[in-house]
């Protein structure tokens, strides 16, 4: 199940990395021989934590670009490609941004996202399916809503808190693993863990925690969503938005449609009955968000 993808696994990637690095180097500097420095040991993971999430942010356009094989258009070369362009101009005139770069991806299934690092550096890009699938009018919802994402600035808020999540990963992971080390030299007078054992206690500790944390990740990129349907709604009509939710809920109880995808940028994902598979979506169940536009004011 796919559920940490692209923006999450490069954080997840990058924390990891630093962590080994860092401990083949020796440079942790909240060890000392009176045991932890927990004033240290925070500010270590701060920097390690939320660097590894700006890392993320930073190059999340580049990797969303290459991962899924977006073409940006440049210089259009017909008629629904001009509308593109003409459309996300227009809906970031009226959400008050600069218009993002747009592109189109070679996925069969409707699929789209948004993704970069500021709201005047963007990326709204669209699947083909998507464009074969749906009416103009659903369409134009679909970039409302990512165009709602760009406007919100979910990518950044989801940053910080991922940054902020990695900062508690990392500090407890340590502690774990300090402690777990305590006990060993208490019941055996020996060593510990030792340098490969306490390496291995804070990455299992990291992971574990890490996956903790994506849970209250997961539970604010539902809640981003409800935010930017009620963006599509607002710029794109609360007919045209349900339209697409619609369609695309058609489209996912169609058999062996609508992988489970790009759920840290797509709008379709969130079919999801079981208590873990709710925990870890990204998106809320496709019904929920039709019930809230539905109980909306914009009509």
């Amino acid at each position: 199940m796919m559920r940490i993808i692209l923006f999450l696994a490069t954080n997840l990637a990058v924390i990891l990395v630093a962590s080994i690095t860092l401990r083949l180097l020796g440079v942790e500097p909240y060890l000392n021989a009176n045991g932890l420095n927990m004033n240290a040991l925070l500010i270590f993971c701060f920097v390690f934590g939320m660097g590894g999430s700006m890392i993320s942010l930073f190059i999340s356009k580049w990797i969303a670009k290459r991962s899924t094989g977006t073409q940006v258009i440049e210089q259009p070369r017909n008629a629904t490609e001009k509308w593109l362009l003409d459309t996300v101009a227009e809906l970031s005139r009226d959400a008050g941004i600069k218009t993002p770069e747009v592109g189109i991806f070679p996925a069969q299934q409707s699929n789209a996202f948004a993704t970069g690092w500021k709201k005047d550096d963007a990326l709204v890009a669209v699947s083909a399916g998507l464009l074969n699938r749906m009416k103009p009018e659903e369409v134009r919802a679909v970039l409302a809503h990512e165009i709602g994402h760009v406007a919100n600035g979910d990518m950044v808020t989801l940053a910080l808190i991922q940054g902020v999540l990695n900062t508690f990963v990392m500090f407890f992971a340590r502690i774990v693993a300090h402690l777990v080390d305590n006990f060993l030299r208490s019941r055996d007078d020996g060593g510990g863990l030792g340098f490969l054992g306490y390496f291995a206690v804070v990455i299992v500790a990291e992971i574990v925690f890490g996956l903790i944390a994506s849970i209250i990740v997961a539970w604010f990129s539902r809640f981003r969503e409800y935010r930017a349907d009620a963006a599509g709604a607002k710029w794109a009509g609360s007919a045209a938005m349900i339209g697409a939710l619609g369609r695309l809920k058609a489209e996912t109880e169609m058999p062996d449609q609508m992988p489970d995808t790009l759920t840290a940028f797509a709008i379709t994902t969130g079919q999801t009955r079981k208590v873990m598979e709710r925990l870890f979506a990204s998106h809320p169940p496709l019904d929920d968000r039709i019930r809230a536009l539905k109980e909306s004011s914009y009509r």
